[in-house]
């Protein structure tokens, strides 16, 4: 297991970080808001775009990658805002500016600016925040103005982008993808306690922890909690660009669900760690719960889905005003969609409470102790997930090749089968690695495949929910009688 690394005392009480927190969070919420009513939908989308990019570019960069490397993925942030300026120009046909989108960008990398100025004196802390806000804004607005600029001079390239509220959907779900394959790390490096306390880190507030502290298990764990920070951000304002520009009620609702299970999901992620809400951070006073941590697991790929189902529910295939096309087997089709997403979530929870429940090797033990039932039961199981999903793939892409107005199921059957396939591959790999593993030190290749299966099992989940959905929406389970018909 990571040992938390030794940080300095906070600048604060634990009470008034915490006040500090809440205070900063209401105030961005309160910004992104208005946000979401005064810009453009699609130069917000692609702002946030542009943001989460660089977010997972920097999370790599600080992996330990070696010092050129990890300069020159730094250095690579930059074209974010470039990419941004360029597809606002190019794409988005007059519906987005390059330098606001380029703003949108560099306002939400202000959730950053506290870990970058943190640990310093007050007085310095200010001045620092302001020059680096100030940089950030300016920098950002005028990367993007340059992409802008490049487009109008180059050739035209074909392309069209999602509907704005279905591309920021798609650019959440995004988000929360990279928070699932940070807290996957986290597992893997066995680094869920490395922080003892929540909301704050280590008695700072969470925002304001310096990221000269994180180091080893810390700066996973801590990352992963800011990476939440953005898919709240994000999740919040995709809710409340719905309710202002989403006519259907249903949708909006949705969206509304899918925010409160983020922040049910957040408080999970947070009681895991503390078993119960204090602010305490002697972890004799904690009682951190693996029931949560499965929980958690599992109810972060089901928001994943869902986010991604909203994203479809605004597309314009779905919004088009074609009506469900009668078969015979309409009725099979959408029951075998439906199943699968629900087999795969029982396979997932064998998954979660495997991984979370086996007890890693000590210095007097060095075995993995595993939780029989669990792994047992996962590759047993997994048997049923693999031949329900395949069986579903083929219905859904071979009535796509019959129908020619079916693509959006085609692809869903055809990325089912191609990820399944990996899904199994990594599976095997991972299994092998923990079983393999010797002693307490945790190989990187047992890391990489366990969060590389748990990753690609939450795009597996995704894709399936997409064809249930897909498939209630193109598909219809019994001929529809005329009026005609229904009064003989």
């Amino acid at each position: 297991m990571i040992e938390p690394v030794a940080v300095p005392p906070a600048s604060m009480s634990p009470g008034i970080a915490l006040l500090a927190g809440i205070t900063f969070v209401a105030g961005a919420l309160g910004v992104f808001a208005v946000l979401a009513g005064r810009v453009r939908p699609y130069t917000l989308a692609l702002g946030f775009a542009g943001a989460a990019t660089q977010w997972g570019i920097a999370y790599i960069a600080m992996l330990g990658v070696g010092f050129w490397i990890g300069e020159a993925l730094f250095a690579l942030t930059l074209l974010a805002p470039v990419c941004v300026g360029f597809v606002a120009v190019r794409h988005a046909r007059g519906q987005a500016g390059p330098i606001a989108a380029g703003l949108v960008c560099g306002v939400v990398n202000l959730l950053i600016v506290g870990s970058v100025v943190g640990g310093k004196d007050a007085r310095a802390m200010v001045l620092e925040s302001v020059a680096w806000s100030v940089a950030l804004l300016i920098g950002s607005g005028a990367l993007a103005g340059i992409g802008g600029a490049l487009a109008r001079r180059m050739p035209e390239i074909p392309g069209r982008l999602p509907p704005p509220l279905s591309l920021f959907a798609l650019v959440n779900a995004a988000t929360i993808f990279l928070l699932l394959v940070t807290g996957g790390l986290v597992t893997g490096l066995e680094a869920g306690l490395a922080v003892p306390d929540w909301p704050n880190s280590f008695g700072h507030n969470m925002l304001l922890y310096p990221v000269s502290q994180m180091k080893g298990g810390v700066y996973y764990e801590h990352a992963h909690r800011l990476f939440g920070m953005l898919v709240g951000l994000t999740t919040f304002t995709l809710t409340a660009l719905c309710w202002r520009h989403e006519s259907r009620a249903w949708v909006r609702w949705l969206a509304t669900l899918v925010l409160l299970a983020v922040c049910v999901q957040g408080l999970m992620g947070g009681l895991r760690v503390t078993g119960t809400p204090t602010l305490a951070q002697d972890p004799s006073l904690l009682q951190p719960s693996i029931a949560l941590a499965i929980a958690h697991g599992v109810f972060g790929q089901i928001v994943f889905a869902t986010v991604a189902v909203l994203a479809a529910c605004m597309s314009a295939r779905w919004v088009a005003p074609t009506p469900a096309i009668v078969m015979d087997a309409g009725a099979s089709i959408r029951a075998l969609a439906g199943i699968a997403p629900v087999i795969l979530l029982l396979q997932l929870f064998l998954g979660a409470a495997y991984r979370h429940l086996q007890v890693s090797p000590t210095e007097a033990d060095a075995r993995i102790v595993h939780p029989v039932w669990a792994m047992h039961g996962h590759l047993g199981f997994a048997v049923v997930a693999v031949i329900v999903v395949l069986l579903s793939a083929s219905r859904l892409s071979g009535v796509a090749r019959t129908q020619g107005n079916l693509s959006p199921l085609g692809r869903c059957g055809t990325s089912m089968a191609i990820v399944v396939a990996v899904q199994v591959l990594l599976g095997f790999i991972a299994w092998g690695a923990v079983m393999m593993r010797k002693g307490s030190a945790i190989p990187g290749w047992e890391v990489i495949s366990t969060s590389a299966h748990q990753a690609t099992g939450a795009l597996l989940l995704m894709i399936t929910l997409q064809g249930a959905v897909w498939s209630r929406r193109l598909v219809a389970a019994e001929p529809v009688l005329t009026a005609t018909a229904a009064r003989a």
